[in-house]
């Protein structure tokens, strides 16, 4: 299974950014898929998820209502739709999968994409 995330960079405060993570090798609607994001000097942090059967989707306190996330199972991809975004949203952003259920925890996921960084400026 590789799962690769891209679509990050460097914006400005209130802007939006849309991230993918494409999947392979993988039965990718069998799995839930989660984002999560690790800001420097910081633990990796759950953001959100996508059950399996797409129809729920999970965020933390942080990102609920600014953060959207969707699946495309033709193209085995997740988005990460990110709104209003602030300063404190700058971290690394890393998709994973191999979860039997949609967790908050990083130990529950057995692949990670490579992550991409997300750069908010005030």
């Amino acid at each position: 299974v590789q799962l690769q995330a891209f679509g990050g960079g460097l914006v400005q405060a209130g802007a939006s950014l849309r991230l993918s993570c494409a999947a392979s090798g993988h039965t990718f609607s069998t799995y839930p898929m989660a984002w999560f994001r690790q800001a420097p000097g910081k633990e990796r942090e759950f953001v959100g998820g996508i059950g399996w059967a797409d129809i729920n989707t999970y965020y933390s306190d942080s990102v609920e209502g600014r953060f959207t996330i969707s699946r495309d199972s033709a193209k085995n991809t997740v988005y990460l739709q990110m709104n209003s975004l602030q300063p404190e949203d700058t971290a690394i952003y890393f998709c994973a999968t191999g979860s039997e259920i949609l967790s908050r925890l990083v130990s529950s996921y057995a692949y990670w994409g490579q992550g991409t960084l997300v750069t908010v400026s005030s």
